[in-house]
């Protein structure tokens, strides 16, 4: 007891003897080490008879930002992101259809295509009651997006790209043999596609051109390939990928759009990206001469290994173009 008591007051006097610099300091850091993380919430929205699965986080009436997805993963690949913007902004991630955790309907009683991906997403925020919102484009995410804006042009407050095609620089070697199986629509050319759906290419579409594979989680492509080996899904990824034909001429159109609304536009552009490689990020700048352009030294999914650096430019991005204080 009286060993308690004495060490009792020898802290009380070295709380006393404290400068009130380094009081207040302490107080600080407390506070800033017990925030609550963002509390993400997973529901489901009902389009078209169709689940569509989202997740959504921050306050209701912030300023919204919607992040759309790339081929083969879900609003999954936000899952850090999110947090970083969400005691802000109203985030809103969807899985599109035949992906993440929306209902995956049979390819042949359902149209995967991009033009139907934009339509459900419109509806979803309209069920949502988002009538302006920011948008995180990636990989497929831009077709969807860019889709989108063209039917409410005045609803985007900005864009963040990252890894998201609009020029035919953009498409390069990897992209040939789909562009065969785009002219002949065979069923020998659909099949020379099966590979971008095995195990072998979800990894390395997550490992190419990373320095440091050691920051990349394997979660990453044990989860996205569980999604993908469902029965009837390589199916599904395969009409997708016969699809993206039909995002090439509508280049022309969303490059006008970006001419003539000018949405405030950072670019996030892993360069070693082998899908959409670097060339693809540079013809922004024609369109949208102020755009940020920011090249990392990463491959396609850069927020696996870029988040410490890529959250803080979205951040700022955002606190001073789309939702200045």
């Amino acid at each position: 007891m009286t060993k308690q008591l004495i060490l009792s007051l020898m802290l009380a006097g070295a709380a006393i003897a404290a400068p009130s610099g380094a009081m207040a300091a302490t107080t600080q850091q407390i506070t800033a080490s017990s925030t609550a993380p963002a509390t993400v919430h997973y529901r489901t929205a009902t389009i078209e008879g169709v689940k569509m699965a989202y997740r959504e986080a921050g306050p209701a009436d912030g300023p919204v930002v919607l992040l759309l997805h790339g081929f083969p993963t879900s609003s999954h690949m936000f899952r850090n992101l999110i947090p970083s913007l969400a005691d802000r902004y109203h985030v809103i991630a969807p899985d599109y259809p035949g992906f993440g955790e929306s209902d995956a309907p049979d390819h042949k009683q359902f149209a995967y295509s991009f033009a139907h991906y934009a339509d459900m997403v419109d509806a979803l925020m309209g069920q949502i009651g988002a009538q302006r919102y920011a948008m995180y484009v990636m990989d497929y995410g831009a077709p969807v997006g860019y889709r989108l804006a063209l039917k409410h042009r005045e609803r985007v407050s900005g864009l963040i790209v990252q890894n998201g095609n609009a020029y035919d620089e953009g498409l390069g070697a990897f992209w040939d043999p789909i562009k065969t199986y785009w002219k002949s629509g065979s069923a020998k050319d659909r099949a020379a596609q099966a590979w971008l759906v095995t195990p072998k290419a979800t990894k390395f579409q997550y490992t190419d051109g990373v320095r440091d594979v050691s920051r990349i989680s394997p979660d990453n492509w044990v989860h996205d390939q569980a999604l993908l080996d469902r029965p009837g899904n390589s199916e599904i990824q395969l009409d997708l990928f016969y699809d993206y034909r039909t995002n090439v001429p509508l280049y022309p159109q969303f490059q006008q759009f970006f001419r003539e609304r000018k949405p405030p536009t950072i670019i996030l552009w892993g360069k070693n990206d082998t899908i959409f490689p670097e060339p693809g990020a540079h013809p922004y700048m024609r369109d949208l001469p102020e755009a940020e352009l920011h090249i990392l030294d990463t491959g396609h999914f850069a927020l696996e290994d870029k988040l410490d650096e890529m959250a803080p430019l979205i951040r700022d991005f955002l606190d001073r173009k789309v939702a200045p204080r």
